[in-house]
């Protein structure tokens, strides 16, 4: 990759004076020119309150000159961006952006890659697990920045002076961040390690199919473990309808039904609108508009088994004698971690010792399951496995 020396005091006046982008036909001018740039970094800033999906209020880009702000309110024609995000030539630069991504994905079509996370990067540095940017940039720039802006309305029209310095601010300095990490990252070794998650992740974010996420989203009840079949198939009905009309109507899940109260749905079994009067937190708006449709699932689950076919059934909850197991386990990712100089979060996540749990029951036998796949299981592998071993001796 191309090193660009940044022009401090530039960045700093771009920031100041960022450069909006209000039309189609400026946006795709722009998207020529950062096509011929080795990185660009990016970021957005949005208003998710009673939606289910986020609502734009701005797409910040900033390359070796310029902080630019794009405006979602105005651009109606997002391929020019979605060949940029495609382009492998061009690295993205972004921090924590999981919630970004989400945006991008549903605003442009695509998932911008190759991608490069500053937060995610940090922590293989060593300096801290889920870093935010004001301290990101205190630690490797000297620079302060605000957050006073966070929570600012991005629909409002015209924007703010300080609002505009915030947004822009998120761009400003990513790339020379990028490169100082890129070259850290390089000298201790690990810079693999980060490419390979990078990879991974957005392959995961990009197989992401949203019928599997509305089928399965009653495997994240799992405090329902052990319930009866009939209400196992409820759950997963009433669970995957509350998703889908989430979706269509843009509204918050909790503005639907809580997941407490769908938990109260399954406990108590209502048979009529009065029983789901008595329902813990169950609105009566909902009652009115969504009763017989709910009601209709719970009918349709206890008289039809059949025909949903075979359920999957929830993973019962680790057995609580694996928390004393599980310190031990973590302390020898916590020496390979200290020995690394990475954030000990990176190596070992508890999702992944759960799932390495389950591999005996799947296999007979424990195996390092695929979240410690790869660079994980070369550091730590060989001696996970034999303390698990040594648990059930």
């Amino acid at each position: 990759m191309q090193k660009k020396n940044y022009d401090w005091q530039q960045l700093e006046r771009s920031a100041q004076q960022p450069v909006y982008v209000n039309s189609n036909e400026e946006l795709q001018q722009r998207c020529q020119y950062w096509l011929t740039l080795p990185m660009i970094a990016i970021d957005t800033e949005f208003q998710r309150v009673d939606t289910f999906y986020p609502i734009a209020g701005l797409i910040q880009i900033g390359d070796d000159q310029q902080c630019y702000l794009i405006d979602p309110l105005k651009i109606t024609d997002y391929q020019p961006l979605a060949e940029l995000f495609q382009a492998s030539s061009v690295l993205k630069i972004i921090h924590a952006g999981s919630e970004d991504l989400e945006l991008f994905n549903q605003l442009v079509g695509v998932l911008p890659k190759p991608l490069y996370d500053t937060q995610i990067a940090a922590a293989f540095l060593g300096w801290g697990f889920t870093m935010g940017l004001q301290r990101l940039l205190e630690h490797t720039l000297q620079i302060t920045i605000g957050k006073a802006e966070t929570t600012s309305n991005w629909l409002q029209r015209p924007l703010t002076t300080k609002q505009e310095l915030y947004a822009a601010l998120d761009v400003a300095y990513l790339a020379e961040v990028c490169q100082l990490q890129i070259k850290q990252m390089q000298d201790r070794n690990c810079y693999p390690w980060f490419l390979e998650d990078s990879v991974r992740n957005l392959s995961a974010l990009e197989s992401v199919d949203s019928t599997l996420e509305s089928e399965n989203y009653y495997l994240r009840f799992s405090q329902l473990w052990s319930i009866a079949d009939y209400k196992l198939v409820a759950l997963k009905e009433l669970a995957r309808w509350r998703e889908d009309e989430c979706r269509r109507r843009n509204m918050p899940r909790n503005w639907l039904l809580k997941n407490q109260t769908i938990i109260s749905i399954i406990n108590t079994w209502p048979v009529n609108t009065a029983g789901l009067g008595r329902v813990e937190e169950m609105r009566s708006k909902n009652i009115r508009e969504d009763g017989v449709a709910i009601l209709a699932i719970l009918d349709a689950a206890k008289a039809g088994l059949a025909q949903f076919g075979e359920v999957q059934k929830i993973n019962k909850p680790i057995d609580p004698i694996w928390n004393k197991r599980f310190k031990k386990i973590r302390q020898i990712a916590v020496a390979a971690a200290e020995r690394e100089g990475i954030a000990v979060e990176m190596l070992l996540r508890k999702k992944d010792l759960e799932a390495l749990v389950r591999t005996r029951q799947l296999y007979g036998e424990y195996r390092i399951p695929e979240g410690l796949q790869g660079w994980r299981e070369q550091l730590i592998g060989d001696q996970v496995l034999e303390k698990m071993r040594q648990f059930d001796e």
